[in-house]
């Protein structure tokens, strides 16, 4: 048989290649028995084996499937794969996506009571001094009469205590830039704060009136003569929804019109519906309003300051110096958080049934996944009281600081609440500092409690934060307001301390040197100017402080 010729045919006859020399008849005869019979001495694999590849020579697309085969072959004798057992694939946890806080804790509590390096870190903690000099408040009140009104403005406020008192502030600049009279603002009773408080419950009314009588008028009610128009119903009157964040510009474009048009307008709901990006008119009154014109209400504030001053005369031994901590570890937060803890099944019903009652099908919409490694690592997940020790302990606080805890009700507070205690004995609470009887007005009421934390809170010398929230921006502001523009406040970085605290390598030292350095860098941003869009509850300065030149101080000192 000739071989194939692959080459196309010209229409010329070509010169046949020459016949292959004829084999001797003792190779051919070898041969033809080849095919037909086993040769002698072979194993029954190599037989097996000749006649796989004699089958596959004569049926050559069975080569197709040849990769298959080999793979398969190459799969089963390496024992990778059963077809009775199915394999088990072990994920390691990514670094810092589980909960790991307490076997650090056991760990490095050995080195940690040791540790008898520490200085006195309450009166040494803010080193850090602004080149520019210090900030002073320079939010000045008007003295000039104000022209006619244009009209009321209602507004609701939404939130806990501190977004109502986002909605007051920015109701009272819009006020101002419309020219109207504002009506002293509602505040909606929430689902999650369970609070029936209104303005004057919780902030002197007299005095946000009288502070504000030059900027902007405020009134407690619409004039009787206006709601005959609306049948004495509030929901009768026309209603803006403006959008979240909006310019001062859509004010005087869209709402003044109607606003001199009806004489009476409402907005609701208002919560962050300015934005923090205004002119420099609008910004004085809102630090006027924050600053200055709320006051907490007598009995709050009595109360507020005397828990102050209990806390000042028990730590006499550091100047009347203590720490105060906003710790948000309530059974809303960690639920809302979706984060996993140390609880085991008792903690997954717990949760579940907080997330159902307080936000109702929202965790369990469907294609809705939740991660809580992932929400862990991105340092979203609440600090526990065990974690706030471990931070506090390490950024150089020996167990006998004075702290003052900020909080709700604790999640499961026995178990919680015990390695904290035992790392910071002389922690206090408001409940711990006050008597039942000079709690019990307050008790019920949510806004009216995180206002008295707010007041002892805003008197420490150092304040740490620890989930973030109104609570601890609007305080950052007011201590810089206080405090010559520095917030004296303590923000850890969450991202950083779940790698930390997921390192079963880390000792003491090292854990130690990490968080000192975490502790400088509050230091370093505690005095911060406010970007275009930044909050002027946080960041006061520029906008409702002036710097002092630290040079003329020192001059005007010395001068006679």
């Amino acid at each position: 048989m000739h071989p194939y010729n692959r080459l196309p045919s010209s229409g010329h006859s070509t010169p046949s290649p020459p016949p292959s020399p004829l084999r001797s008849p003792r190779l051919r005869h070898g041969r033809s028995k080849a095919g037909r019979f086993n040769p002698p001495g072979r194993t029954l694999l190599q037989r097996l084996t000749w006649h796989i590849l004699s089958v596959l020579i004569r049926r050559q697309g069975v080569f197709l499937f040849a990769p298959l085969l080999y793979i398969s072959g190459m799969l089963l004798y390496m024992g990778s794969v059963s077809f009775d057992v199915v394999p088990v694939i072990n994920h390691r946890p990514a670094p810092g996506s589980v909960y790991r806080s307490p076997q650090l804790y056991a760990k490095l509590r050995p080195e940690m009571d040791s540790d008898n390096s520490s200085a006195d870190a309450i009166s040494t903690i803010w080193k850090h001094s602004y080149k520019g000099g210090e900030w002073r408040p320079c939010t000045n009140k008007s003295s000039g009469g104000l022209p006619d009104s244009n009209g009321y403005i209602y507004v609701e406020a939404n939130g806990g205590l501190n977004q109502q008192r986002t909605s007051i502030c920015n109701a009272v600049s819009v006020a101002g830039y419309l020219n109207a009279t504002l009506v002293i603002p509602n505040f909606h009773f929430h689902s999650i704060w369970r609070d029936p408080s209104k303005f004057d419950d919780i902030y002197d009314e007299d005095y946000f009136v009288s502070t504000l009588e030059n900027d902007v008028r405020v009134v407690n009610k619409i004039p009787e003569y206006l709601m005959e128009r609306f049948d004495h119903n509030l929901t009768n009157v026309y209603n803006f929804r403006v959008k979240a964040w909006s310019p001062i510009q859509y004010y005087g474009e869209a709402v003044l019109p109607k606003l001199l048009e009806e004489k009476v307008i409402r907005i609701s709901p208002f919560a962050n519906r300015l934005s923090f990006d205004a002119p420099p008119a609008v910004q004085r009154l809102r630090c006027l309003a924050n600053y200055e014109a709320l006051k907490f209400s007598s009995p709050i504030l009595t109360l507020g300051e005397t828990l102050v001053a209990r806390m000042k005369e028990r730590s006499a031994k550091y100047g009347g110096k203590y720490v105060s901590v906003h710790l948000r570890f309530e059974e809303d937060m960690v639920a809302f958080s979706c984060c996993i803890f140390d609880g085991g099944k008792k903690e997954k019903e717990d949760m579940d049934a907080a997330r159902e009652r307080g936000w109702k099908g929202k965790f369990t919409k469907p294609g809705r996944v939740i991660r809580p490694g992932a929400i862990r690592i991105n340092g979203k997940c609440p600090l526990t009281p065990l974690e706030v020790g471990l931070i506090l302990r390490g950024m150089g606080f020996d167990k006998s600081t004075f702290i003052y805890l900020a909080s709700g009700k604790i999640y499961n507070a026995e178990k919680n609440m015990a390695p904290l205690l035992e790392m910071f004995p002389n922690l206090q609470t408001k409940e711990m500092l006050a008597s039942e009887e000079e709690l019990a007005p307050y008790k019920n009421y949510s806004s009216r409690m995180a206002a008295i934390d707010y007041t002892v809170c805003l008197h420490s010398e150092v304040f740490v934060t620890t989930q973030g929230g109104n609570f601890p921006h609007f305080l950052m502001g007011h201590r810089r307001y206080l405090y010559g523009g520095h917030s004296k406040t303590i923000r850890p970085d969450k991202r950083k301390l779940v790698l930390l605290f997921d390192n079963p390598n880390i000792g003491w030292r090292s854990f130690k040197r990490q968080l000192l350095n975490m502790r400088s860098h509050s230091d370093s941003k505690g005095h911060e100017i406010k970007r275009r869009n930044d909050s002027i509850y946080t960041f006061p300065c520029p906008d409702c402080m002036c710097r002092v030149n630290k040079t003329e101080d020192t001059k005007s000192s010395s001068a006679p």
